[in-house]
């Protein structure tokens, strides 16, 4: 109801009535939960809710619940006030209604906090459920977990047996294959030489009656061959009559003829002397002239033969100075000599030669150029023309040899002016100067500068004749003023060019050569003094009897002297051929004087077989003034270049080189047992396992490759040498015979005592060489020589070894089975001089085989303290006493002062790095000498760096304390194996040269490592 106050005659407020009790007490119904949240809590829970969901939500609740306040105050009405009441009434109603009203706010206070007591024990239980799910999920998840891992290894169990079942069964399913394999194979074996018996008796019978028939139908043949060239020889004399009779008439025909036209043209002369006549005779004889002109212009033009065309090819070859820089030397070098490069260059220089020639005859006319004469530095390196040996000599009869007396008539050697393979190493010495020259002194610099200039001059030429004249500038004057570069001034200039370029490279290749005789001279030098030492020849020139491995050797030093004096001769001429005999007598003359002497034959006989560079350099006295400052005299101490030697076909053979090192390799044993034995004691101190099939593979393990050939060309000389011998008539089984004695006795050294009784009945060489000798080739005798050879070598060599034994024997027969197919004597021979070398090679293995044997029974000495004693000793006597350290090993010396002056530092980067991985810190650099430039990090946790502190792991023992020599070796080593380029003997320290494989290996493996983790 409305109530107005009495002064101001206006409804002061809205009386609300709400219901109360008697008691005072209001009656509530119990509270009823929306239906929208029922709906919530009924779904089921997908995700817990976020903080901001729960926060929107909130929010959200607190406007509705302001709403349903705003509309519970819309509902009560004002009431209109009745004016019949009292202000007395009215008090009383004000105070009810205030009364109520506190109530009702009491009550929607009451309200909110059950509300808010109700959603907080809702969020309660929303969360305990949420932790007991998951509790609930972690549970279950761990006892899946357990299950899977004992279900993994019951399978793991499970496959193992499986596999182990599956292993015993294929092994013995193996094992019976292999018996029955083996059953097979013996019966197909018996069966196979049965019928490999029968089918030789077959083939012997067949081979006999074709050689029989093949030998009636030579003779057949021969006798035809013999008529139809006496027929030939009676036709070819007769017609060879009628044509010198038809020769005789036709030139007195000839001669008549020309008598009759002098005749002729005399009578013709005087009575047409006049003017007209000669005039159109000339004109006539012109334009004759002129369409001939035009045709072979025209040919000319078609065939490609212009200067134009030539060019042009040749540009098409890409090879410039751009081009040479930035191209690969290999790929440089076989452009270069590839004959489709040689033909187009050498064709356009050819021309070029010619129209220098036609300039040069124009202007020697006038009188305004002066034009050089380089034929004799052209004949420098003019390369010389094989001798044609005449291999009819022999054959050709009197008359013949008459006229080969006769001295040939000596044509002109027709010099190049411009040689193709001289211009092309110009572009070689431009593009890799480095490979070419092996050093830079004055005549390698000027010869560069010269090639620069000629290339440059030649490019320019081929551009003119190419694009025509081109402006240029001149840049030799002060003002750089440009000028016209004509074909004919290019000329001059490009001849003016490559007589400069000429000079140098004649100069430069007189120190080649001479570098190159005096390596000739002392190779031949060497051959002589290995072949002296091995022959044991006296200062008379009696070697006494010599056995027929020294007279091969004898012979092969002798052909390989005659090779060196062709190349002398080559290089230096006659004058080089007789520094070498003076230097080779030098040396026989002061090796008998040390012999007598009692000095020890070595280095210092060697050191004055060299030629004496000023008598060398004499020969180069014909270049004249072209010497520039008298260069010639100097004597080069580097080696000559292979790289110029292969474009003018000056190496060395090969021969020679393989023939010298094995020459020179008998005078060398001792040193090289003594360093071998240091090799094998210094690998077992170090623990690694003596497997050396041959002492030779651990002392030069790269150079190997060139031993081997040399040992296998001395060996197939040997056999070859062995098997001429046989052919010839007289004494043709004597090295058979040496050869087998040698071998028994080779066998009766290695078997016991008890048995050598035994060999010497099974091989006697006095029924051996009886039967040879007769002539009777008794091939079961010799069968049974082999096969008790064979058998004794079986039972000497190693368990291991005997199934590779009776392999090759098998081999071996099938080869001579083969061999002997053909049942000639030549067959014969080939097939005893095969079985004996196959039982020679087999007892040279049997030999490294007892070798190894015994180096593994020495094992447990070369790893006691003895080892190391023999090692000091050793060393001891090669560089001398500890006191002459200094300058005994300089090499170490170096080395170690080269990391004295950062080894606080390296040590102090070790310890911090240590010390970071030791506290488990998450990141450390490594030390300076590990650094490559890449940018990296390392990470590094702890578990990770758990390994790494273990004592398990890392031996305390071997960690660096700091003392300076142990941390100078340590740095030291270092240093090595972190070099870019490989390590080599030469650069070695002297203490280490023992560990020249392992540090080699460890560079390697670092290096790898280096590159992998900075990739």
């Amino acid at each position: 109801m409305e109530v107005e106050s009495p002064e101001r005659g206006k409804i002061g407020g809205i009386a609300i009535e709400i219901p109360a009790s008697d008691d005072g007490e209001t009656i509530w119904s119990p509270p009823r939960v929306p239906p929208r949240l029922l709906q919530k809590l009924s779904e089921p829970k997908t995700s817990s809710p976020t903080a901001e969901e729960i926060e929107a939500k909130l929010r959200g609740a607190d406007l509705r619940r302001q709403k349903f306040y705003e509309y519970l105050s819309s509902k009560a009405r004002p009431k209109p006030r009745s004016p019949s009441q009292s202000p007395t009434h009215g008090e009383d109603l004000g105070q009810r209604l205030e009364a109520k009203l506190q109530a009702a706010e009491e009550k929607r206070m009451s309200i909110l906090a059950q509300a808010k007591l109700r959603l907080a024990k809702l969020d309660e239980l929303r969360q305990a459920a949420k932790t007991g799910a998951e509790m609930r999920f972690r549970q279950e998840r761990a006892e899946l977990g357990t299950k899977v891992e004992l279900r993994v290894q019951q399978a793991e169990v499970n496959r193992m047996l499986l596999l182990k079942a599956n292993r015993l069964r294929r092994a013995t399913l193996r094992e019976r294959t292999s018996q029955s394999l083996l059953r097979r194979m013996a019966r197909e074996s018996k069966y196979k030489e049965r019928v490999r018996a029968a089918i030789c008796q077959k083939r012997a019978a067949a081979e006999k009656k074709r050689m029989g028939l093949l030998e009636a139908e030579k003779r057949r043949a021969c006798a035809r061959v013999m008529q139809v060239r006496n027929v030939v020889k009676s036709i070819s004399h007769q017609e060879e009559v009628k044509r010198r009779e038809m020769q005789i008439k036709i030139e007195d025909k000839l001669q008549r003829a020309k008598r009759q036209r002098e005749e002729y043209l005399m009578q013709r002369g005087k009575a047409h002397n006049s003017f007209c006549d000669s005039y159109d005779e000339m004109h006539d004889q012109a334009d004759l002239l002129s369409r001939k002109l035009a045709r072979c212009w025209k040919q000319f033009l078609t065939r490609g033969k212009t200067t134009f065309h030539l060019a042009k090819a040749y540009t098409m070859l890409s090879i410039n100075e751009n081009a040479v820089k930035v191209m690969p030397f290999e790929q440089l070098a076989m452009k270069i000599e590839s004959p489709n490069t040689l033909q187009r260059a050498k064709g356009l220089l050819d021309r070029l030669e010619l129209r220098f020639k036609l300039l040069r005859d124009v202007g020697s006319a006038t009188n305004t150029i002066g034009w050089g004469d380089i034929d004799h530095l052209l004949n420098r390196v003019a390369t010389p023309k094989k001798k044609a040996t005449p291999r009819r000599s022999l054959r050709s009869g009197g008359a013949k040899k008459t006229v080969s007396n006769l001295p040939a008539a000596k044509t002109p050697v027709k010099l190049l002016r411009y040689p193709v393979r001289i211009v092309l190493c110009a572009y070689m010495i431009l593009g890799h100067p480095d490979a070419v020259f092996s050093g830079k002194g004055e005549h390698e610099i000027a010869l560069a500068k010269s090639a620069e200039k000629f290339v440059r001059e030649f490019e320019l030429l081929v551009r003119i004749i190419l694009n025509g004249s081109i402006q240029t500038s001149d840049g030799d004057t002060d003002c750089g003023l440009a000028r016209r570069r004509t074909f004919k001034s290019q000329l001059t200039e490009f001849d003016s060019a490559w007589c400069s370029y000429l000079n140098s490279f004649v100069v430069w290749k007189v120190k080649d050569a001479q570098s190159l005789e005096e390596d000739l001279v002392r190779a031949a030098c060497q051959l002589e003094l290995s072949m002296i030492q091995k022959c044991r020849i006296t200062a008379e020139g009696d070697g006494g009897a010599l056995t027929h491995d020294l007279k091969a050797i004898q012979k092969q030093v002798i052909e390989d002297q005659r090779l060196l004096r062709e190349k002398v001769l080559n290089i230096s001429g006659g004058a080089g051929i007789e520094r070498m005999d003076n230097a080779i007598s030098d040396t026989r003359n002061k090796y008998f004087e040390a012999k007598e002497n009692g000095s020890p034959v070595g280095s210092p006989i060697m050191q004055s077989v060299s030629p004496s560079p000023i008598a060398l350099a004499g020969a180069s006295s014909s270049l004249g003034g072209s010497n520039k400052g008298g260069n010639l005299l100097e004597v080069s101490d580097q080696k000559p270049n292979r790289v110029v030697r292969s474009l003018f076909r000056d190496e060395l053979p090969s021969k020679v080189g393989s023939s010298a090192n094995n020459s020179l390799q008998s005078s060398h044993t001792d040193e090289g047992l003594v360093m071998e034995n240091e090799l094998i004691v210094n690998e077992s101190l170090h623990g690694q396992r003596l497997e050396f099939a041959e002492s030779s593979k651990v002392a030069d393990k790269y150079d190997n490759s060139i031993k081997d050939k040399v040992r296998e060309t001395m060996e197939k000389a040997f056999w070859d040498s062995v098997m001429e011998s046989m052919k010839k008539d007289e004494n043709r089984y004597n090295r058979v015979v040496d050869l087998m004695r040698e071998a028994r006795d080779e066998l009766c050294s290695l078997a016991p005592q008890s048995w050598r009784q035994e060999i010497s009945e099974a091989i006697d060489i006095d029924i051996l060489s009886q039967l040879l000798i007769s002539g009777k080739l008794n091939m079961d005798y010799l069968q049974k020589i082999m096969d008790f050879t064979l058998v004794t070598l079986q039972k000497l060599s190693s368990p291991a070894k005997e199934d590779e034994l009776k392999a090759n024997c098998q081999k071996l027969f099938g080869e001579l089975a083969d061999i002997c197919m053909d049942g000639s004597e030549n067959s014969f021979i080939l097939a005893l001089v095969r079985g004996l070398r196959f039982v020679l090679e087999e007892m040279q293995l049997l030999k490294q085989e007892i070798s190894k044997a015994r180096i593994r029974m020495l094992e447990p000495i070369l790893k006691g303290p003895g080892a190391l004693d023999y090692l000091r000793k050793a060393f001891t006597k090669r560089y001398g006493l500890p006191s002459m350290a200094m300058t005994a090993l300089p090499l170490t010396w170096q080395w170690l002062l080269s990391v004295k002056d950062s080894m606080d530092q390296e040590f102090n980067e070790h310890k911090e790095a240590l010390s970071s991985l030791t506290s488990g810190q998450d990141r450390f650099l490594p030390s300076a000498t590990l650094r490559t430039g890449g940018s990296f990090s390392v990470k590094m946790n702890k578990n990770h760096a758990s390994p790494l502190t273990s004592t398990e792991a890392v031996d305390e023992c071997q960690e660096c304390t700091g003392d300076k020599v142990d941390l100078l070796v340590r740095l030291g080593l270092l240093k090595l194996v972190n070099a870019v380029s490989g390590l080599t003997q030469e650069g070695l320290p002297e203490t280490l040269q023992l560990n020249f494989f392992r540090l080699r290996t460890t560079q390697a493996k670092i290096q790898k490592i280096i590159v992998i983790a900075t990739r």
